[in-house]
């Protein structure tokens, strides 16, 4: 299985983005999907996850209140709108389609990722 991440760029703290994550050659609707972020020098951790029907999400504490995860199946697309940004949030992010939130299981391979650079 294979995800495609898109969506990042250069910003200023205090700016948006919104990431997305398309499947390519299998629909999405059957998986939670799970947003991680991998910064220089440190290890790839969880930001947020998200139900397969999209009933349920949950985050990280260093972006609650600031991110939100959505899926639209329809779209087979899931989405990361990450506003008031910090340089803290410089970072390669991922998606993968995953068994659960927690203890899961990775289903996908990891992406490319798309690179989200947080500065003035």
């Amino acid at each position: 299985l294979q995800l495609v991440e898109s969506g990042g760029g250069l910003v200023q703290p205090g700016g948006s983005l919104r990431l997305s994550c398309a499947a390519s050659g299998f629909t999405l609707d059957r998986y939670v999907i799970g947003w991680f972020r991998q910064a220089p020098g440190k290890e790839r951790e969880g930001v947020s996850c998200i139900s397969s029907n999209g009933g349920s999400t949950n985050y990280a504490d260093s972006v609650k209140g600031r991110f939100t995860i959505s899926r639209d199946n329809a779209k087979n697309t899931v989405y990361l709108q990450m506003n008031s940004l910090k340089p803290e949030d410089t970072a390669i992010y991922y998606c993968a389609a995953l068994s659960r939130c927690n203890d899961y299981v990775r289903f996908s391979s990891w992406g490319q990722g798309t690179q989200v650079s947080v500065s003035s």
